[in-house]
């Protein structure tokens, strides 16, 4: 049984394992939608209610769901909290709902909801599961405003649409775009290791167990390991 403090679960997820910027998850909503900082606030805050959800649910499912169909059992679940927060949505946010498109849906399939699920929630009790369901929560929403407000403040000149005097007339349009968010996804990430020091997080705290491909890898997860040893 994990013997971490309440407070060590909660906080983890701000920067020791920042799911965005240490572990590296959840992508593409990172990249598509911190153009605008509403827009990352509506992804993290929607992010963060299906995990915190799922997260409870998974855990107090954990014993009842047979070994071989537990990921297909997770997807389900989050699956019926991503609706939930769309009708919401569409319901009392339409702009947001319109603004967020698809990529509100893909939350379904977002790693850092699944990955917690399956390497935390399933393991642990409700209580820890919805700590770590709000501190990763938070550590994603939190990264997304970040790069949010380095594109939007200095790619469009505005921050949440308000105009920023001087720099509204001194933007650099690249930020904006694609390759802008790559850049600005990767110094981000820079930075974090370097305050960190490179650790952050771990190798030794992660293994092929908890992963649901691992009776099919030959060599690919289980060779980096030995190698990191």
């Amino acid at each position: 049984m994990n013997k971490e403090s309440n407070m060590s679960v909660l906080l983890k997820g701000l920067l020791k394992e920042n799911p965005v910027f240490v572990l590296i998850l959840g992508t593409c909503p990172t990249l598509a939608t911190t153009t605008t900082v509403i827009g990352a606030l509506g992804m993290g805050l929607a992010a963060t209610a299906v995990l915190i959800c799922s997260n409870a649910v998974v855990s107090m499912c954990r014993k009842f769901i047979p070994d071989t169909v537990r990921i297909p059992c997770y997807i389900v679940i989050i699956a019926g909290f991503v609706t939930i927060v769309e009708m919401f949505m569409h319901a009392f946010l339409p702009e947001m709902y319109e603004l967020l498109g698809v990529y509100l849906a893909l939350i379904t399939v977002n790693c850092i909801i699944l990955g917690r699920a399956e390497m935390y929630a399933g393991k642990q009790p409700v209580g820890k599961s919805i700590l770590d369901g709000i501190g990763m929560g938070l550590g994603f929403t939190i990264a997304l405003l970040a790069m949010a407000t380095i594109r939007e403040v200095f790619g469009a000149g505005t921050f949440a649409g308000i105009p920023v005097p001087f720099i509204e007339t001194h933007t650099i349009d690249i930020l904006i775009k694609a390759p802008g968010g790559l850049m600005v996804y990767g110094m981000l990430i820079a930075a974090v290791n370097f305050i960190t020091k490179g650790k952050a997080i771990k190798k030794k705290d992660f293994s092929c167990a908890g992963c649901p491909s691992a009776g099919n890898c030959h060599g690919g997860c289980a060779s980096a390991e030995k190698e990191a040893e």
